[in-house]
């Protein structure tokens, strides 16, 4: 474990509640065509790895697939099991995933390698547990940022933040561009074969307060920006926040906000 992912590790402490209110519903999107991309259907034996609040196993189980997922974060597995009785659901945390080699037909993570300290070492952790011709699928944020996440810091700056904190990175040599040719690079460094990469675009729609219940929680970029301020800085933020978004609110007073995702998969030869 690196000092980034023992960062990210105090980071999600206990936040199952406010990031499934907030930016739960957001990471959802992708799910659909995360498990079409790793070909899970009836009878697939899949591994979530990164549930959060049991989103995609959910999915998963729907579509007959027998599903097992793990997270770092406790309050996450205790969220899932609650609400998705169907699967097994355990505490694990990549790179260190406590299965057998080749044991499941597919393995999926949903914005997971945006979380860990080393991005390599992940995707060959999830490469090791698929069984020769199973599919590894991931997603992650895109760089530039779409106008969804560039949000936040646009908020934080309007507010006269003060200069941002010096948090722990992922080493540069081993991290990898937030872009198709820098996530398929990753997962070919991994091991893995007929690598592809699609963007996936969207609006997200969603409740002004809910959307801001993230950042007030410390999820999120904004969150961590505005742990340690003043709250009168973030009396400020939540003013710029209001601000910014009145030009993406609809009739019924929900925000939209366009995003995107990079969606790659491979499989084991």
């Amino acid at each position: 474990m690196t000092r980034f992912d023992d960062h990210e590790r105090r980071r999600w402490a206990g936040r199952a509640e406010a990031y499934a209110r907030s930016f739960g519903r957001l990471c959802a999107y992708p799910a659909p065509a995360l498990l079409d991309a790793a070909e899970v259907d009836a009878g697939t034996r899949v591994l979530d790895v990164g549930t959060g609040p049991g989103g995609v196993a959910a999915l998963a189980a729907a579509r007959g697939a027998t599903v097992t997922a793990v997270d770092a974060e406790a309050s996450m597995i205790a969220t899932a099991r609650a609400a998705r009785p169907a699967g097994h659901f355990a505490q694990a945390v990549l790179p260190l995933l406590p299965f057998p080699t080749g044991v499941f037909d597919a393995a999926v993570a949903n914005f997971v390698i945006n979380h860990v300290g080393d991005p390599l070492a992940a995707v060959v952790a999830l490469r090791r547990v698929v069984r020769p011709g199973g599919k590894v699928a991931v997603t992650v944020w895109p760089h530039p940022q779409p106008p969804l996440q560039r949000l936040w810091g646009q908020a934080y700056e309007a507010a006269g933040g003060p200069p941002r904190p010096d948090l722990p990175r992922v080493a540069a040599d081993r991290n990898f561009d937030r872009t198709p040719a820098g996530l398929t690079g990753l997962l070919r460094a991994a091991g893995l074969d007929a690598v592809r990469c699609e963007t996936l675009s969207w609006v997200h729609r969603t409740d002004p307060e809910d959307w801001w219940a993230g950042p007030a929680a410390g999820i999120g970029q904004l969150g961590l920006l505005l742990d340690g301020t003043t709250a009168e800085f973030r009396r400020r933020a939540r003013h710029e926040y209001d601000r910014l978004t009145a030009a993406h609110l609809d009739a019924d007073g929900r925000l939209n906000l366009p995003t995107a995702a990079l969606l790659a998969t491979g499989c084991l030869r």
